[in-house]
This record gives C-alpha cells, sequence and structure tokens, in this order.
C-alpha cells in the first residue's frame, strides 16, 4: 500500500502506540488512528529533525516526546561537530579528554570495533580528510582535480584508527593534528538510544527514523513496517523498499554531500588514499541496531563486493543492498 511506504530522510520521525500488557498504565492495545499525534520539530546532529508519537494517552505521548528530545539534545552535545562546545569539539581540539561521558565511550569503543571488523573501510579519524578538502574547494580558484598531492598527504598522516585511545577515565588521540567524526554512526546511535528509552516507556509499535531508521516491532497492524530507499540522484524515485520488524536501516550514499560541482568528492572518504570512491549509488544495511547499520553502511560504501560479501557471511543478521552506478539493486545476505 503506497501510504506504508516510508521514504528515507534526514528526520527523526517517531510514530508508534503503545499495545498490550507494555502499554503505559495497563492502557489497552491502540491504533494509530485513536487519537491525534503529539508532535515535534527541530534539528540535532546536523539535520533537521522531528518526533511524531501516537499514543491513546495524550500525557504519555507528550511525556515520551520530551524525553526523546532531551536524550537527542544530550547526544547533540556530545558528538556535534556543529557545536563548538561538544565534547567531540573539545576533544579536536586539546587532543585529550578527562572524564569522559559513558555515553561518549560507549560510542567509541563501538566505533572501534566496526574499524577493526571493516579493515578500515569504517575509521572515525577521517576528519582531517574532511577539513582538507573543505579548505581546498572554499579557496578562490580551486583546482577541480582536488587538493594537491602534498596537502592529501598530510592529511592522511594524520588519520588511522590506531591513534585513537579510549578508556573509561580517559580518550585520547597520538597524533599531532589528528581529528575524529562521528558523522558515520552517531546518528545511529542515536536512534537506538531513543528506541531504549520507548521501549522502557511502553511502546511496542514504533519507527524511529534519526537520519538512520529502527522499528520496534511490527506496524500496530502486524503488518512489517515498509522503508523506501530513495535514489540520492533522481528527487521522488525509490530505488526498491525494505521491509523491517525489529531491525534498522541505514543509507549511506556520496550523493549526501559533495564538496565539488561535479560530485568528484563527497563525504565517504576511503582512508587508505584520501579519496571518495564512485563505486556504488547507494548502500542500504540492514541490522539489529541502527548503530551497527549506520557504520557498516558507510564502510561498505568504499568496499569492494568481494568483501563486503565476506563481511556479510561474518555478521548474522546482516543484508546489505546494493545500488550500482545506473540504480540497480543487488541484496546481500548470509
Amino acid at each position: 500500500m503506497l501510504k506504508s511506504v516510508i521514504t528515507r530522510r534526514r528526520f527523526v520521525t517517531i510514530a508508534g502506540s503503545a499495545c498490550g500488557a507494555l502499554a503505559l498504565g495497563g492502557l489497552a492495545r491502540a491504533s494509530a488512528g485513536d487519537t491525534a499525534p503529539v508532535r515535534w520539530r527541530g534539528s540535532a546532529l546536523g539535520a533537521q529533525v522531528s518526533i511524531e508519537i501516537h499514543h491513546p494517552d495524550r500525557a504519555s505521548a507528550a511525556a515520551l516526546v520530551e524525553a526523546s528530545i532531551r536524550e537527542v539534545r544530550r547526544l547533540e552535545q556530545l558528538f556535534s561537530l556543529y557545536q563548538p562546545d561538544s565534547a567531540i569539539c573539545e576533544l579536536n581540539r586539546a587532543g585529550v579528554l578527562i572524564a569522559p561521558d559513558p555515553s561518549m565511550v560507549e560510542l567509541l569503543r563501538a566505533a572501534l570495533q566496526f574499524a577493526a571488523l571493516t579493515g578500515g573501510a569504517f575509521d572515525p579519524t577521517v576528519q582531517p580528510l574532511w577539513q582538507c578538502y573543505q579548505h581546498h574547494f572554499a579557496s578562490a580558484g580551486a583546482d577541480p582535480a582536488g587538493p594537491p598531492p602534498a596537502q592529501l598527504a598530510g592529511a592522511l598522516a594524520n588519520v588511522g584508527y590506531t591513534g585513537l585511545l579510549v578508556s573509561d577515565d580517559r580518550i585520547a588521540l597520538t597524533r599531532r593534528g589528528a581529528a575524529i567524526t562521528l558523522n558515520g554512526i552517531a546518528q545511529g546511535y542515536a536512534t537506538d538510544r531513543v528506541v531504549g528509552l520507548l521501549r522502557r516507556g511502553g511502546l511496542s509499535a514504533t519507527l524511529v527514523d534519526i537520519g538512520e531508521i529502527r522499528a520496534i516491532g511490527a506496524r500496530p497492524d502486524g503488518a512489517p513496517w515498509r522503508i523506501g530507499l530513495a535514489d540520492p540522484e533522481i528527487a521522488g524515485r525509490m530505488l526498491g523498499t525494505i521491509d523491517l520488524i525489529d531491525r534498522a536501516v541505514a543509507t549511506s550514499s556520496g550523493s549526501g554531500f559533495r564538496f565539488d560541482h561535479d560530485g568528484r568528492f563527497n563525504h565517504l572518504f576511503d582512508p587508505a588514499n584520501g579519496r571518495s570512491p564512485a563505486r556504488y549509488r547507494s548502500v542500504s544495511v540492514v541490522a539489529p541496531s541502527a548503530t551497527e547499520a549506520d557504520a557498516l553502511s558507510t564502510a561498505a560504501s568504499i568496499m569492494s563486493q568481494q568483501h563486503i560479501a565476506k563481511l556479510v557471511v561474518a555478521r548474522p543478521g546482516l543484508e546489505v543492498v546494493l545500488s550500482d552506478r545506473s540504480g540497480d539493486l543487488q541484496m546481500l545476505r548470509s
């Protein structure tokens, strides 16, 4: 049914209903149409976001929305590169973070695990590459071929996840000039945190979208949540759909941000050479958590199909949907 297809977008959209014994206050099962939804719109983690919850008790729905907003704002204060007083900006400036927030430690440990799992294809220390390309293309008369080799080599010298040390009481960057970005994993982590909050609040038929999407259970009518995979290069066109029940999906595409007019250089960097490969039109990963889906969709964007296939075999419950340059889809699953 067309209206059941949700096209991926950079919004937080939470649409849920409390059901059965898990409902707040013992409320009976309710469909999404039983009451007007509680909504919120704003911005977080560099994107326009919104929250929408359907609940038979409007006061309970409003409380869950407020709690979700507070959690997203708290995580933004840790992970956002757009807020100069965030924890990640402090780490990048000083090279060290003392007594870090447990959420920062948890996410950085996950980032390092996915870096090791993908052989460095996912790497949270690629921020110097972003800075290099931003500086180059912001300059008057910038060479369309990209930064000079010496500048690129200088940025690459500061990249490498083994130079990021994480413990409960200290986070450190061992290379002078190193910096991290969590843009390839933080939205997934925030999605998972909100999912946990809503589960504890009694929602059992909910879809959460904070740039990455995770389903709690099925739709209120028992059907899967149907997620549309938007064509990143043709507005309004969908490449296909994915059905979700208690799983997450994340999509990465070089079209998300381009430094140059022709799109040869984008935000998806190969940490081995500092370039932006153009292997796929988009990569979508379905996984048990949004954190995993987010990180692995970023990594798979620069990996060969053979390496992705090995990753899928090694990771139970993982599915990867590759869209080639012409838009044709291929599904890889274990």
